[in-house]
C-alpha cells in the first residue's frame, strides 16, 4: 500500500516534467494541479505491475480538465501532446524500476 510520501514523490516527478498544450502555451502538470490526483491513479498501477500504454490512456481519458471557468470538460487524454504521453509512460515505468 502506497503512503503519502511514496504518493508525493511520484506526484513531483509527473509535476514538472509532463504538461498540457493548449494553442502552444505549454501548461506543466504542476501548475494545473493535476500531478497529485494522476499520482493517485498510478500509483496502484505500479504496484500492481498493472503499468501499460493502454491503462495510462485510460487514466488519461477519465479525468476531465475544465475549462473556461467550468464551462466545459475535456479529457486530460487531449490536452497532452503524443510525445508528452509518450514521456509520461517512461516515466512512470522509470519510476517503477527504481522505487518498487
Amino acid at each position: 500500500m502506497a503512503t503519502t510520501r511514496e504518493i508525493e514523490t511520484l506526484a513531483a516527478e509527473i509535476a514538472d516534467k509532463i504538461y498540457i498544450d493548449v494553442a502552444k502555451w505549454h501548461l506543466y502538470l504542476g501548475d494545473a494541479h493535476l500531478h497529485i490526483p494522476l499520482a493517485e491513479r498510478f500509483y496502484p498501477m505500479l504496484e500492481n505491475d498493472d503499468l501499460s500504454e493502454d491503462n495510462v490512456q485510460a487514466v488519461l481519458r477519465d479525468i476531465s480538465v475544465p475549462l473556461g471557468g467550468g464551462r466545459t470538460q475535456v479529457p486530460l487524454s487531449d490536452l497532452l501532446p503524443t510525445s508528452g504521453q509518450s514521456q509520461l509512460v517512461e516515466l512512470l515505468e522509470d519510476f517503477q524500476k527504481e522505487n518498487l
